[in-house]
Order: structure tokens, then C-alpha cells, then sequence
């Protein structure tokens, strides 16, 4: 595959991060080139609606915003390809990167690439994401007021999101596979004192059931094998992100988190090589700590072009 052409910056990730660096980039008039991926607009985009993003009184739906951000990165000149990242070289400058399409090179990079919830995997999951199923308490807990939940999982995660949710849900269960919690002991403690939240051992989740939303669970205990449906109003699966950092593993550096290391100024272990958004963020994970990322690796970006004098 030959080279396509090289540049000043290059973006891989079309979430909120990457085309807030696209457009601050582009206003610095480095034309950058934002590689999408696979998931245009981010996890944002499956959001149905977003209302802790400013500006946005009433809400705003996850694509449409992010069709906001695509539009405004392009008014200022970025240049969006709809191509997904199959390798990255930061051995040497520039750096290479080769898209399924097409091979480039580019002087700068900002890796916005994102994290994953991790996955159930188990049926009716993907169908009711949205629908009863979700990943963030943050974003979606003021959908659940006055209703009876489940948590899957038993971590520090889920069990802050348990807490958080008691705001807003009439009850919580949480399922966990295990007959102890894996959480720390203080946050153990305030769960298990609290009236609104119990708990399922042993137990696993082996379907999500409903119509136009959530309405019930088939779940398993692991020691005795029976399976048994219950009724739900909501489930939040809280069994930890992924960081998609697999294409850059053994060339940057990564937190004990999984993510990418970066300075305060959104540098990584590579000298020319920038991060924001989630997969460089294991505690936030919001739209606009994203957006702040990118604007910051932008900036840092700019000026780090602006002192190799290209």
C-alpha cells in the first residue's frame, strides 16, 4: 500500500475529543485529517438523550450532537474520513499510520480512540441498549426516578454507580457473580447500609427481556444452575471499560488503569504523540471532560508543531 500523502496533524477517533481537536486544529490552520473508526460520534452517539452537556437546556441527542461537532470541525477546514485505524508505527518521525484504505504520515498525533464498556454478551443486551440498558449512570440515572433497578457487577464501578443511582431509583439490586463484593471496604459499607440497595450472589445474567423497553431478566445462580425471571425497570451494566489501546500497546505508556499515560498537557510517553478523550481518561468519562481533553491535546499539539517549525 503506498502512501497516500503526508500532514501536519492527524486525529484517530471521531468521538467528542477527536473532533474537538479537529476543530481547534483547524482553526489553527493545520488542516487536519480525523480518521472516524468504526463508532462515528463516539459512545456519545448511543445516548438517546445527553442533559448534563451545557448549552443544551432541554437536552440533546447523543448523534445529534455529534453531527453538531462534525459540522462545526469542517466549517474551520478538517477534512473527516470514514476509515478505521488498522496500524499505527511511532518508532521513528513521521509517524505512520495505515487506515484500511490508505497509508499516511503525519508530523503530529492526537488519539482520541475511546474505551468500551465491557459487554454482558448476552442476548437482548445490544437490543435494549437505550432502551432499559445502559452504561453510565452520569448520563442516563435521571431517566430511572422512582424506579426498580438492577446493577450488574460488583466492583468499585458498580457499586459507585449503585450509590449514585439511589438519588433517583426507588430500589437497586445489584447482581454479582460472587457471594462477596470486589469493591473497597468503604464503599461496601455505604451500600450495604443503604435502604435502597440489595443484593443478588451468585447470580448471573443470561438474558435481557421486554418490549418497547426493559422488563425483565433471566438470570442463573452459579452454584445450583437454576434459572429464574424477575422483573426490571432498568438495567446498568458496570463491569468496568476497556481502553482501545491495542494497536498502540508496547509504544506508549499505560496507566495501571489500562489508559493511556499523559501529562497535563495531554502529552504521551512519545514526544509529538497527544491523547484525549476515554481512552486516555479512567475516571470522568463524560462529554464534556472529553471535549476538554481534546481542545487541550489540540492546543498542545499546535504548539509543539509550531516548535519543530513545521
Amino acid at each position: 500500500m503506498e502512501i497516500t500523502e503526508h500532514r501536519q496533524v492527524m486525529i484517530l477517533g471521531g468521538g467528542p475529543s477527536g473532533f474537538t481537536a479537529a476543530l481547534y486544529t483547524a482553526r489553527a490552520d493545520l488542516k487536519p485529517l480525523l480518521v472516524t473508526g468504526m463508532t462515528l460520534y463516539g459512545q456519545a452517539s448511543q445516548t438517546h438523550l445527553i442533559e448534563n452537556y451545557p448549552g443544551f437546556p432541554q437536552g440533546v441527542g447523543g448523534l445529534d450532537l455529534g453531527q453538531l461537532f462534525d459540522e462545526q470541525a469542517r466549517r474551520f477546514g478538517a477534512e473527516v474520513i470514514y476509515d478505521q485505524v488498522s496500524s499505527v508505527d511511532l518508532s521513528k518521525k513521521p509517524f505512520k499510520v495505515c487506515l484500511s484504505s490508505a497509508k499516511y504520515t503525519a508530523d503530529c498525533l492526537i488519539i482520541c480512540m475511546g474505551a468500551d464498556s465491557r459487554k454482558l454478551n448476552v442476548p437482548g443486551e445490544k437490543e435494549f441498549t437505550g432502551r432499559g440498558v445502559s452504561y453510565c449512570a452520569t448520563c442516563d440515572g435521571w431517566f430511572y426516578k422512582d424506579k426498580d433497578i438492577h446493577i450488574i457487577g460488583g466492583g468499585d464501578s458498580a457499586i459507585e454507580e449503585a450509590l449514585f443511582l439511589t438519588r433517583f431509583a426507588r430500589s437497586i439490586t445489584i447482581v454479582h457473580r460472587r457471594d462477596a463484593l470486589r469493591a473497597g471496604a468503604i464503599l461496601e459499607s455505604r451500600a450495604k447500609n443503604n435502604p435502597k440497595i440489595s443484593f443478588l450472589w451468585d447470580t448471573v445474567v443470561k438474558e435481557v427481556l421486554g418490549g418497547e423497553t426493559v422488563d425483565s431478566l433471566i438470570i442463573e445462580n452459579v452454584k445450583t444452575g437454576e434459572r429464574e425471571q424477575i422483573p426490571t425497570q432498568g438495567v446498568f451494566v458496570a463491569i468496568g471499560h476497556k481502553p482501545n489501546t491495542e494497536l498502540l500497546e508496547g509504544q506508549l505508556a499505560l496507566t495501571p488503569q489500562g489508559t493511556l499515560e499523559v501529562d497535563r498537557r495531554m502529552q504521551t510517553s512519545v514526544e509529538g504523540v497527544f491523547a484525549a478523550g476515554e481512552i486516555a481518561d479512567p475516571y470522568f468519562r463524560q462529554v464534556i471532560t472529553s471535549a476538554g481533553m481534546g481542545a487541550a491535546a489540540a492546543i498542545s499539539a499546535t504548539q509543539y508543531l509550531e516548535s519543530i517549525n513545521v
